[in-house]
């Protein structure tokens, strides 16, 4: 069994704690590193070979959001993947976070299973926004981001037109919050297709995960916003 190498990093050093003691006491995972601020993270990061880190968005010094910009534009790093951890899940800065080059965002009151999941999804690659999060939610996000008025930036719809129609069709599944097995039964095809469909969208955008996927999707105008 492969071992997942979390870093926790959060100023309060309570919550670390908690985190670690769930991390631990799973036997798939385990914690390599604390931080206090994003310096930090980012210097251990590379120094325990992280998978996932669970990154506190507000902390004193360097924050979350300027951690979560090194770790993507650091190529030593490709590897690792961002969870943001926010009170609010509310929280514009979420959206920076996604843009930044984090995997997805999880509220600090979500339940410990939903923290563990993610941790897992994360470090396969396949990263959703939130067990926790409404369909709806990041689209929200984006909108008050800064989304253009006229519905996409224009250099990002260019990119989509390396996409064949089938690569379209399930960025705009991925991006509603769709599951691969979800998206599969819709589309009529196999999870598998699905995988390597969005695994070829990746790799056309330049997308690090889904959730990148999900914000060149409703940056680009491919999907619109939803106000509810």
């Amino acid at each position: 069994m492969t071992t997942i190498r979390v870093l926790l990093a959060d100023d309060q050093a309570l919550l670390r704690s908690a985190f670690r003691v769930l991390v631990d006491s799973e036997p798939d995972m385990e914690v390599v590193g604390e931080a206090s601020d994003g310096a930090e993270a980012v210097r251990l990061a590379k120094q325990e070979r992280a998978d996932v880190v669970l990154m506190d968005i507000r902390m004193p010094g360097t924050d979350g959001l300027a951690a979560t910009r090194m770790i993507s534009a650091d190529p030593s790093l490709a590897h690792v993947r961002v969870v943001i951890l926010t009170t609010f899940e509310v929280d514009d800065y979420v959206v920076q976070s996604l843009r930044a080059g984090a995997s997805g965002f999880l509220g600090k009151g979500s339940e410990p299973d939903e923290l563990l999941s993610a941790i897992r999804v994360a470090a396969g690659g396949e990263a959703l926004l939130s067990p926790a999060a409404t369909k709806g939610l990041i689209a929200r996000f984006l909108a008050q981001g800064g989304a253009a008025d006229d519905g996409g930036d224009p250099a990002r719809a260019e990119r989509l037109d390396a996409l064949t129609v089938r690569e379209r069709e399930v960025l705009v599944q991925v991006a509603g919050g769709l599951s691969n097995d979800e998206i599969a039964e819709r589309l009529e095809v196999s999870p598998l297709t699905v995988k390597t469909h969005v695994n070829r969208a990746m790799a056309k955008l330049g997308a690090r995960d889904r959730a990148q996927l999900v914000v060149i999707a409703y940056e680009s105008g491919l999907v619109r916003p939803r106000v509810e």
